[in-house]
């Protein structure tokens, strides 16, 4: 079923171009970079009901609506994201915005770096997700949103949507994080690295500057991806998905597609290696492992989340075994210890990590009513 009633129809992404550097927390910086956004709803005379989406590993801008060249595909939280839909664009402006590093627009590796006249490769430096804050907030001056009404995201997008309340608390009203953690764990680091791993042992990598070989590293690509997809789905997804079926019904004892677990994953990992860019992959996937805004505190996650005034919708789903619910009830004791205002949603659904994408009515009902409350406010 559709979460709405409808949707923001075909929208035209705006690339957004600021000048001035950006010190990194690397220590490098960036002397002039772009931001490709899409916006949603209408900005009040306030400007006090601006909402800021922050996009998860492989999406984007795109959160909801059609592009008019490709009608087919919807935003990636197009069931989230619209007229009366539970982040209203009736009553809400909206803004997905693209990160820095990534390769939907953005500036990134496959950008040409002005002192070199070529892309910049291997050489464009290690973003982290507050560098990507950093970033968002001149976007926010830009668009003249002193305080965002919400900053909302799932799973990396989340820990943005936490880092605003710590960097800039007073700019941002609510926070709503979903199927995020306050950190990643080993277990998610070691994945994170096997599938780098996988991108940099590709012949086609050429040490991160494929472009000037004209190369992909496709390969790398698509066992990233797989060992990705895996850890977005929960055991029983997979198990009512696929289960043991075959598409012969006797085994072949070859090496090729046998199960269909086997060919839902490669089918996976080709689409994926057509249009994600592989540099951009270990960008994000090592800013994910450096989150740790509890780290230059002796891991107080309390003391981290001190500096917050915001209130917060924190949600998490049962079955998600990479960002676990537990992950999210410590963000919950740190908030509740600070004296903060915190609604907390743990949703049974079986669908693992990628539940958040997706259209459980429990779910939406809680973020519908959250928002519900922040209009009333405006």
């Amino acid at each position: 079923m559709d979460s709405g009633t409808g949707s923001v129809g075909v929208v035209t992404p705006q690339v957004i171009r600021f000048n001035s550097p950006l010190k990194l927390s690397s220590g490098a910086s960036i002397d002039g970079y772009s931001l490709m956004i899409e916006a949603y709803g209408k900005l009040n005379v306030d400007h006090t009901n601006a909402v800021l989406i922050c996009h998860a590993l492989n999406a984007s801008h795109h959160v909801a609506g059609v592009h008019a060249e490709d009608p087919s595909v919807p935003g990636w939280w197009d069931n989230m994201v619209g007229p009366g839909k539970p982040v209203d664009t009736d009553r809400f402006f909206v803004v997905g915005v693209n990160n820095l590093g990534s390769c939907f627009g953005s500036t990134g590796p496959m950008s040409l770096d002005p002192a070199s006249g070529r892309p910049y490769g291997a050489s464009f430096p290690v973003v982290t997700v507050e560098d990507w804050v950093n970033a968002q907030v001149r976007l926010a001056d830009m668009l003249g949103i002193k305080r965002w009404a919400a900053v909302m995201g799932g799973s990396l997008g989340g820990m943005q949507a936490l880092s605003w309340t710590i960097q800039y608390p007073e700019r941002i009203a609510h926070c709503v994080a979903i199927a995020s953690a306050p950190k990643l764990s080993a277990q998610n680091i070691a994945f994170n690295e096997v599938a780098r791993t996988a991108i940099r042992s590709d012949p086609d990598f050429h040490g991160g500057d494929y472009y000037a070989h004209a190369t992909v590293p496709k390969r790398g690509l698509r066992v990233a991806r797989m060992i990705g997809h895996i850890t977005y789905l929960s055991g029983e997804d997979m198990a009512e998905k696929f289960g043991r079926a075959m598409r012969e019904a006797d085994y072949q004892f070859h090496y090729e597609i046998e199960f269909e677990v086997e060919r839902y994953l490669r089918y996976q990992g080709d689409k994926f290696s057509e249009y994600f860019d592989a540099n951009t992959y270990l960008l994000i996937t090592r800013a994910l492992d450096y989150f740790d805004p509890a780290k230059e505190l002796g891991g107080d996650l309390v003391a981290a989340l001190a500096p917050a005034r915001a209130k917060f919708l924190i949600g998490a789903f049962t079955t998600d075994w990479r960002f676990p619910p537990a992950r999210s009830r410590e963000i919950v004791e740190a908030l509740i210890d600070n004296g903060l205002d915190v609604v907390y949603a743990e949703i049974d659904a079986p669908h693992g990590h990628d539940a958040f994408l997706l259209d459980d009515f429990r779910y939406h009902r809680v973020v519908r009513a959250y928002f519900d409350n922040i209009a009333q406010t405006l």
